[in-house]
């Protein structure tokens, strides 16, 4: 049986460990300072407990890792991973600081080996068969949106915790942009609310326009203020077709009234699927691999330069 090493027992390991348990992967051991919520993880599915990664994968012998700490936390656990050409599972966003980010990507290329990371948005059949409709008849304008309550956890509300609202939640829909419009090579952003005393504080609302070398243009609006989650998606128009995409249906108008279509897998048991399949030697391969994921990570980050600079601000090639 496959095993792993799952870092950071939070809701989202949880998440993974529960999924991972349906595809008869073990879970070895889990790490976390946090020794209470670790060991609760730890006895539901028979694992070690562990504070310290590189003891942990040092002594129970992996066969793979899932990184799912706070943005914040990110870097130590990835470098002893792939340090031990250990196959690295990366939740999003990659980091809250964009150098460690990178330099995760530039130890992933050199150590070759699988690499997934958590953008579950691209598993959706319903992705799948919007790329296949935008092949003949190609996207010129998009409008992204994540309208939503702010986390309680208290590392969210800091841009030095959680990298703001654009990096560490509509990142999912900058990450589909990229997939359908391609690379974006300029942003300009402005930002509103937050704590104009506190410079890390996050901004409670943030508006984005996004040039694409393909020659679309696309604007994204963020904003945690809300007392619920209202809506995440992206619209997509092309000649003759306007598509929206959530994480739960695809609606399709080709200017006969809209069609939706719902997606009939979960797209976060697929994820952990493919990643798993890849670390077994199966062909299907890894649907956002550690590097491609940096790209979209570099958008975010371009955007919250923007907004900081008051400025259009390049993204990085």
């Amino acid at each position: 049986m496959t095993g792993v090493v799952l870092v950071g027992a939070g809701g989202v390991g949880r998440r993974h460990a529960s999924v991972l348990a349906g595809l008869q992967v073990a879970v070895l051991a889990v790490v976390d300072t946090d020794l209470d919520a670790a060991g609760a993880l730890a006895t539901d599915y028979g694992a070690t407990t562990f504070t310290d990664t590189e003891r942990a994968l040092d002594e129970v012998d992996p066969d793979a890792v899932y990184v799912c700490t706070p943005p914040f936390a990110r870097g130590a656990a990835e470098r002893a991973t792939l340090q031990r050409g250990l196959p690295l599972f990366a939740e999003k966003p990659l980091s809250a600081d964009l150098a460690v980010a990178e330099e995760i990507a530039e130890l992933a290329q050199r150590a070759g080996v699988v690499t997934g990371t958590g953008y579950h948005w691209r598993c959706l059949d319903t992705v799948a068969h919007a790329v296949e409709l935008l092949r003949t008849a190609p996207p010129l304008l998009a409008n992204g949106y994540w309208l939503d309550k702010r986390p309680p956890v208290a590392w969210w509300g800091r841009r030095d915790g959680s990298g703001g609202q654009v990096v560490e939640q509509l990142t999912h829909v900058l990450d589909l942009a990229r997939l359908l419009l391609g690379e974006a090579e300029e942003v300009y952003a402005a930002a509103a609310g937050g704590n104009p005393a506190d410079p890390a504080a996050v901004d409670d609302a943030t508006a984005a326009t996004v040039r694409f070398r393909s020659g679309a243009v696309a604007t994204f609006a963020a904003t945690s203020m809300l007392g619920a989650k209202a809506a995440a998606g992206l619209d997509v128009l092309a000649p003759g077709l306007r598509l929206r995409l959530t994480e739960t249906w695809l609606g399709v108008d080709d200017g006969r009234g809209e069609r939706r279509v719902e997606p009939v897998d979960d797209p976060r048991v697929l994820v952990d699927r493919a990643f798993i399949g890849a670390v077994r030697g199966e062909p299907a391969g890894v649907v956002v691999p550690y590097p491609e994921a940096l790209r979209t990570h570099q958008l975010a980050c371009a955007i919250d330069r923007s907004a900081r600079s008051r400025a259009p601000e390049r993204v990085a090639p």
